[in-house]
């Protein structure tokens, strides 16, 4: 048994791969301690070879896994693993969003990630949630409920907050606000994925790629190209490093 464990900014995921195969799964809040999370997670496994990814993964590999691996080339293997034909992976985490190129190979031929900021990340989407009085499970599809075209200039997390307070202030339905929000983060995403360039087939991981509004307005600007997820876009990152471990 082999297992991949990507240790993110907001939760920690674990796949167990026996012969190519997902045998096991976890997903967890990182917490306060990551590193003894990560420990009772593994508790019961009995693997040959552990591979970390994500935010703690140099953490795992001083600890109790035996390699690291960058979050790019996890997605990359991953994403190829639930769909061998595609192309580009984009993949939106708690505090970052990347956009993946592969060649036919599925080796990684370019990649954009944006890590500076909160912008058009999970936490972005978080903190706008609370902001309008949602529950993050409800925003997108409270989103998906206007069809308004309210404009959210700013990206910067701090200041897109402060237009979102100050539309609620004049009396624009939380509804359509969200779906300004939603829009923002999905027209960052196209502008990543119009500089790698994009294939026939996206492949969307992470925990955004749940959110229902965030899924169709990105289809919506894919015309033409096929968006797709596995049943647990959050794993796609373990998954790919347990699948390392085994070559």
């Amino acid at each position: 048994m082999l297992i991949g464990i990507d240790l993110g900014s907001r939760t920690i995921k674990l796949a167990a791969v026996s012969g190519g195969v997902l045998v096991g799964q976890q997903l967890a809040e990182s917490g306060f301690d990551p590193y003894g999370q990560s420990q009772a997670m593994l508790n019961g496994y009995q693997p040959q070879r552990i591979v970390a990814t994500g935010y703690g993964r140099h953490l795992a590999q001083q600890h109790f896994a035996h390699e690291a691996i960058t979050e790019i080339k996890a997605h990359a293997i991953g994403a190829r693993h639930f769909f061998p034909d595609c192309r580009t992976v984009v993949d939106i985490g708690g505090q970052d969003s990347k956009v993946i190129s592969l060649d036919a190979s599925g080796r990684i031929a370019g990649f954009q990630m944006n890590d500076k900021c909160a912008a058009g990340t999970g936490r972005f989407l978080e903190i706008m949630a609370a902001t309008l009085g949602y529950r993050l499970a409800d925003f997108g599809p409270a989103a998906l409920s206007s069809e308004a075209e309210v404009g959210i200039s700013s990206m910067c997390t701090v200041f897109a907050e402060s237009e979102v307070i100050s539309l609620k202030n004049r009396g624009v339905p939380p509804a359509d606000i969200a779906r300004a929000v939603h829009l923002s983060v999905v027209g960052r995403l196209m502008a990543m994925l119009n500089r790698v360039g994009f294939g026939d087939t996206v492949v969307f991981s992470g925990g955004v790629a749940k959110n229902p509004c965030i899924v169709r307005l990105l289809q919506e600007r894919l015309d033409g190209v096929r968006l797709v997820s596995p049943p647990m876009p959050d794993l796609v990152g373990a998954v790919g490093a347990a699948l390392h471990a085994g070559r």
